[in-house]
Formats: C-alpha cells, sequence, structure tokens
C-alpha cells in the first residue's frame, strides 16, 4: 500500500488550471484558493476573479437581451430581421431573419457593428447551428435604382422573413416602422438590446461582407474586399478613376461618375 502523501500542488500549477478554467470551475478555484498565502497564487487568483467578473457582466447582458426578445414577442414565434448595406455604393441590400429558442443561448450576441470579423464569424456559425429557422433575401443594385432603397427594404425584410420557412407571431425589426410585415415591431437599437434582432445583424453582415468579397475577383480595382461596397477614399477614387461596374448604385454615385463602365 503507498502511503505517500499527494504531491503539492505548486503555485505554477494552480496559475495555470486558474486560467484556462471555465467560469464555472473557475468560481470554485477562486474559493479553493482564495486564502493562499503564495503570491503568484494571489495574483492568479485576481486575476481569474476579474475574468469571472466580465463574464457574469457579459452573460447578464445577454440574458437581457433574451429577456426582451421573449416580452416583445409575447410567448410566440418571434423572429428577428435586420439589413447590411443600405448606404452601399456597390453590391445588395442584404437582409437576414432569424428565429432563436431561448436555449441554448448564444454568448456574445451584440450588434454586429460591436464585433470583430472573427467575432462575427464564429458567432454566425453558431447561430447556423442553434436557431430554429434562418433567411436571407438580397436585393441587387438595379432594382435599388430602379425602386428606390425604402421599398427595396421593405421587399426585402419580408422576404427574408418568408425564407424562415415560419408564420411568425411577431416581427422584430431594428430601426424605425418599415412596413414590412403586418405583425411587426420596430426597436431602435433593436440589433444591441433584442437577442434575435443581434443574431440576424450577424447573419446578415457575414452573409453580405463575403459576397463582396468574392465580387473583388470579378470587379477588381475597387477595393470591395476592404471596403465592402461602401464609400471608402479608396473606393470613390476607383469609381472616378475607371468608372462604374455593374454591381454599383448609379442612383448612389451621381457625384463620382456619370457613366457606368462596361465590362
Amino acid at each position: 500500500m503507498n502511503s505517500e502523501s499527494p504531491r503539492p500542488v505548486t503555485a505554477r500549477e494552480v496559475a495555470a488550471t486558474l486560467s484556462g478554467a471555465p467560469i464555472e470551475e473557475a468560481r470554485q478555484l477562486i474559493k479553493r484558493y482564495a486564502e493562499d498565502p503564495r503570491a503568484q497564487v494571489r495574483r492568479a487568483v485576481e486575476v481569474a476573479r476579474r475574468r469571472v467578473e466580465r463574464e457574469e457582466s457579459e452573460r447578464r447582458r445577454v440574458d437581457a437581451m433574451y429577456d426582451l426578445q421573449d416580452e416583445l414577442g409575447g410567448g410566440g414565434v418571434v423572429v428577428g430581421v435586420d439589413e447590411v448595406g443600405r448606404g452601399a455604393l456597390a453590391g445588395p441590400l442584404t437582409v437576414a431573419a432569424v428565429c432563436l429558442p431561448p436555449e441554448p443561448r448564444i454568448w456574445g450576441l451584440n450588434d454586429s457593428k460591436q464585433l470583430s470579423p472573427r467575432e462575427r464569424e464564429s458567432l454566425a456559425a453558431l447561430v447556423a447551428e442553434r436557431a430554429l429557422a434562418v433567411g436571407i433575401a438580397h436585393v441587387d443594385p438595379e432594382s435599388i435604382d430602379a425602386l428606390g432603397i425604402a421599398a427595396c427594404l421593405r421587399h426585402a425584410m419580408a422576404a427574408a422573413v418568408r425564407d424562415t420557412g415560419l408564420d411568425p407571431d411577431r416581427v422584430l425589426i431594428d430601426g424605425n416602422p418599415i412596413g414590412a410585415h403586418p405583425r411587426e415591431r420596430c426597436i431602435v437599437k433593436g440589433d444591441a438590446r433584442v437577442a434575435c434582432i443581434a443574431a440576424a445583424s450577424i447573419v446578415a453582415k457575414v452573409t453580405r461582407d463575403a459576397l463582396m468579397v468574392s465580387y473583388e475577383h470579378e470587379y477588381p480595382g475597387y477595393h470591395l474586399a476592404e471596403c465592402k461596397g461602401y464609400g471608402s477614399r479608396e473606393h470613390v477614387d476607383a469609381i472616378r478613376s475607371m468608372g462604374l461596374s455593374p454591381i454599383h448604385r448609379r442612383s448612389f454615385c451621381g457625384n463620382f461618375v456619370e457613366q457606368p463602365r462596361l465590362f
């Protein structure tokens, strides 16, 4: 029978364990080592405590987004809707519609503009995995020129909701009233306040960004992979120099060039 006592855990080992522990485990480790006299352990405990506090605050923020989704939806089938590309000079207007279940929650959901590209990609993958339904609609530049952005936005939002295959009890839309759905409710800054709208903003952004990157190869010289079709200095200079491509919105580019470039 081995009567040797367990080897003491070194300060370095404690610090490494605290650094990589999930939030639930980290809470228990913080309690276990709170009175440890070793300086390295005390520092590691304090760092872990601050990390747990940040994660708990973040979870409260996301919980509030789901709570508001449930409150506004009244317990029925809720679809969140958001768009990207409304003010771009080139490329489509893209709308996403997303229906999220109450669980499992997607930690990190936020207005897509508040997230890094890597965060958006990761969260879009989670939305695709966990959403009850996702719908996408694009409106091409030619239609935007012919009908105007407001009419196209209404059309695309309605089409994205239809693309989910659901008959929602409530459609929650970021921004001001648009008249896209008879059961819509619009929430100013909804993409930062309501879980399903935040998810829609992320899906729309990731989907359209990927499309604009692909256009870089088809229409080189406009810096589309970087500017995503918006009016950066490099993009505007390219329009002035090269003219318009078939994916430019002529009605948005009157200040830069008069005639489209023919490919």
